[in-house]
């Protein structure tokens, strides 16, 4: 099922946890690209898989986009178009991901690294870890708007304009992150909420994500109306069912994801 050269992945349970291992700082190059969202699109269809892990070999979580290989994929009209819209759908691959995603940084998430922390569910870092948008200093923009769904108004204007990375201790100090921790125990702290989740009803944590999702940039009256829509519908499910007699009888469900 999963073949990659860019991207590794490891199946615990019904979790997946998923590494960029594209030396030597995981660039987004267009392979890892491609893969990361064939990846994510797969695991949304597979039952069997209830929550992601996405981290990344070595020090580096993913220096940003690829700029050795962007010569090699815009040579002619059309191919910027292109290599932007892919590089669009891998960030919305996590973001849409049907299972939640918890990002376990481990190092700097930079530019299009920070895109892919900002588009997952739950972030834990590494007190070596860092975000930052460095575009400012190759003549670029990017992952502005990600940051945006992390990062004040002041604070992500400092580091788009200044190129200024924000470390993992500060990261939780501005309650960014779950969780800074020594890199040895980073991976653990992220399968250990990722195996809470999996734990869950599998359809109530897709709903609710998807919830979630599109309730994001709706106004407090419209997310909410859709919310109670949604939870009516998350009701009538043979797991909301499982889930309140369990509760009832005192012991703990057993979820079929129906």
């Amino acid at each position: 099922m999963f073949d990659f050269t860019q991207l590794n992945v490891r199946l615990d349970g019904h979790v997946a946890t998923l590494t960029l291992n594209a030396p030597p700082v995981n660039a987004l190059t267009r392979t890892l690209n491609d893969e990361l969202t064939m990846a994510l699109d797969a695991i949304s269809e597979t039952d069997d898989i209830r929550a992601v892990v996405l981290t990344g070999a070595g020090k580096v979580f993913c220096a940003g986009a690829d700029l050795k290989g962007r010569a090699e994929n815009i040579r002619q009209p059309g191919d910027f178009m292109a290599h932007s819209r892919r590089t669009r759908e891998c960030f919305h691959a996590v973001r849409e991901c049907a299972k939640p995603v918890v990002a376990a940084i481990n190092g700097a998430a930079l530019g299009s690294g920070l895109a892919l922390v900002a588009s997952s569910d739950i972030l834990v870092a590494s007190e070596q870890a860092s975000l930052g948008l460095p575009e400012v200093d190759v003549g670029l923009l990017g992952g502005c708007r990600h940051a945006m769904r992390l990062f004040p108004h002041s604070r992500l204007r400092r580091m788009a304009l200044t190129g200024y990375r924000v470390g993992g201790q500060e990261l939780y100090r501005l309650g960014i992150v779950e969780a800074c921790v020594a890199p040895e125990a980073l991976l653990e702290t992220a399968l250990e909420i990722a195996h809470v989740i999996a734990s869950k009803s599998p359809v109530s944590t897709r709903m609710g994500k998807h919830t979630m999702n599109v309730i994001e940039d709706l106004s407090l009256r419209d997310g909410y109306r859709y919310e109670q829509d949604m939870t009516a519908a998350i009701g009538k499910t043979e797991d909301a069912r499982e889930a309140q007699l369990a509760f009832k009888e005192k012991r703990a469900p057993v979820f079929t994801g129906r």
